[in-house]
């Protein structure tokens, strides 16, 4: 085990030292797009207004005929288009491909620290992360980098889950986490073709009873353990936990309830597959006004957080104050952003007061 302050310095000569903490901004969606598709290409300028995050994806969904095509792509986007407030990720190819090495090379050697994020897919321990740290640390030292891109862990096995706890204190790189259900299902060997969300079969049954009428069921997620357990890692590691995809983009209820449900747990956004789920991650992962406007008269009332209040009939303290504050700061980050929401939330717009 690296000695803890270890943490501070680069590991190579002349990389950038490593960032003290993580940067947190808004983060509700990281939208994909193909870099080697050229229509798709051409929209993300437009795209860019609209999303928080947009990653260039050189992995699953690329067919291998495509992979060069790709990665030329990204680089392409990444010195030609403005992103604006959008930050730019990539998701690279598995550690065990042979396009990963060329992936990280040709990134951070061409186009270097504009890309924010590297994606790293199906990380099952520690170990993953500490050959990406170092390979990035000695491709930062060549390239002349000021600024470290951090690494993102894609957890989508059942030996990545064991040790999610070691993965999320790997290395100071560390930005945060994804859940990835359709290959972790894979990896469980769990009986469902589906990308995330619920399964009509994982249900809970109501007893028996004397009437002898149908038994009261309700559907489950199967994905609540682990999703929490991620959540509980990134957290205590103070990086960022992320749903992952949801694959049905024509059911929008199903994928608002899934996204939902992770932004209850503690996730700070999920993926978009679709320009239809940026809108639905924008609503979902920002928090309602009514919640913000309670949130705001609870720390009002209470400035130092300590003692017991009533508030609107209401038990307060200084447990349900922290909650405020997680609500109030998410919304006050979200309203630098995004004027309508500065205005839902009753906050002065960025620049006025």
């Amino acid at each position: 085990m690296r000695n803890p302050r270890d943490f501070r310095k680069p590991l190579a000569i002349g990389a950038p030292a490593p960032l003290p903490e993580i940067p947190v901004k808004p983060s509700r969606m990281i939208h994909f797009f193909d870099p080697s598709n050229e229509k798709m290409a051409a929209k993300l300028p437009d795209l860019a207004a609209k999303a928080d995050i947009l990653l260039g994806n050189l992995e699953d969904a690329v067919p291998v005929d495509k992979k060069l095509a790709a990665r030329d792509g990204l680089v392409r986007a990444a010195r030609e288009v403005d992103f604006g407030e959008a930050a730019l990720w990539t998701r690279v190819n598995s550690l065990e491909s042979p396009w990963v090495l060329d992936d990280l090379t040709t990134l951070v050697t061409e186009v270097g620290d504009r890309i924010e994020v590297v994606m790293v897919p199906k990380v099952e321990g520690p170990w993953d992360i500490h050959y990406v740290d170092r390979l990035l640390a000695q491709l930062e030292a060549k390239a002349g980098l000021k600024r470290p891109l951090l690494v993102h862990a894609i957890l989508e096995t059942s030996l990545g889950v064991v040790n999610v706890e070691r993965i999320a204190t790997a290395s100071p790189r560390m930005q945060g986490m994804s859940f990835g259900p359709a290959d972790l299902a894979a990896s469980r060997r769990m009986k469902t073709t589906r990308v995330g969300g619920g399964h009509p079969g994982y249900r809970v049954i109501a007893d028996p009873d004397s009437s002898e009428g149908p038994r009261a069921t309700a559907q489950q997620d199967p994905w609540h353990y682990s999703i929490a357990r991620m959540v509980d890692a990134c957290t205590s590691a103070g990086i960022l936990p992320f749903y992952g995809p949801y694959g049905d983009i024509k059911d929008v209820q199903g994928c608002e309830t899934q996204f939902r449900a992770a932004f209850l747990l503690g996730c700070v956004g999920a993926w978009s597959l679709h320009p239809v789920q940026i809108e639905i991650a924008t609503r979902v992962f920002s928090p309602d006004p009514d919640e913000v406007a309670f949130a705001k008269k609870v720390l009002q009332a209470i400035p130092d957080g300590r003692g017991v209040h009533m508030i609107d009939g209401k038990m307060q303290d200084d447990a349900t104050w922290k909650q405020c504050k997680v609500m109030v700061s998410l919304a006050e980050m979200l309203a630098h952003k995004d004027p309508d929401l500065a205005e839902a939330y009753g906050f002065a717009p960025a620049g006025v007061g």
